[in-house]
């Protein structure tokens, strides 16, 4: 009875590292070009989606789920826990975006204000600009709404100000030359 149960033991094991990866992830994997970058305005054109004909702009493109999230465009309840030390006595319920597949989504034209499929054409000069398939105009590559990261200039009893954090302290030639007199 012990070795059977030893050989069930051993077979999951072995088992486990056979797993496959989502059909999804790998699918995404093999995307090399992406038409849809953050900032983009775009419009919801799946049929099945509660929320088609809306537009909105990206606020974030995550390329190994083939996602986007989209600002405005699935919006559901999320539950921020309370915080006591901030005096909070109980959880917010905030609407944030949900992500959605990259494919239930396309740019909006710049001239109709339609959604339209997008050509990448290469100029004179040879730069790669979008263009538009539904008028021919050229989708200019947005930059993005704000950075990932920001700093911030809020300067409080622990922090140091941000005019000086960018001021030089440390010379290396002071440095070795304290140490070859000592």
């Amino acid at each position: 009875m012990t070795t059977t149960a030893s050989r069930i033991k051993l077979t999951q094991l072995l088992m486990e590292g056979r797993r496959k990866a989502k059909p999804q992830l790998a699918e995404a994997a093999k995307k090399k070009r992406w038409n849809v970058h953050r900032g983009d305005t775009v419009q919801v054109i799946s049929h099945r989606h509660p929320e088609k004909g809306k537009q909105g702009t990206v606020l974030k493109v995550d390329r190994k789920a083939d996602r986007v999230v989209v600002s405005g465009v699935s919006l559901h309840p999320s539950t921020i826990p309370a915080d006591q030390s901030m005096g909070q006595t109980r959880d917010q319920t905030v609407m944030r975006e949900r992500s959605m597949h990259r494919s239930n989504v396309n740019l909006v034209d710049p001239v109709t204000g339609l959604p339209t499929r997008v050509r990448i054409r290469v100029l004179e000069d040879g730069t790669k600009v979008r263009v538009a398939k539904r008028s021919g105009a050229v989708i200019p590559w947005q930059k993005p709404p704000h950075p990932l990261r920001t700093a911030t200039d809020d300067v409080g009893d622990m922090d140091t100000a941000m005019d000086d954090v960018w001021e030089v302290t440390y010379d290396p030639d002071d440095d070795q030359s304290a140490h070859h007199n000592a």
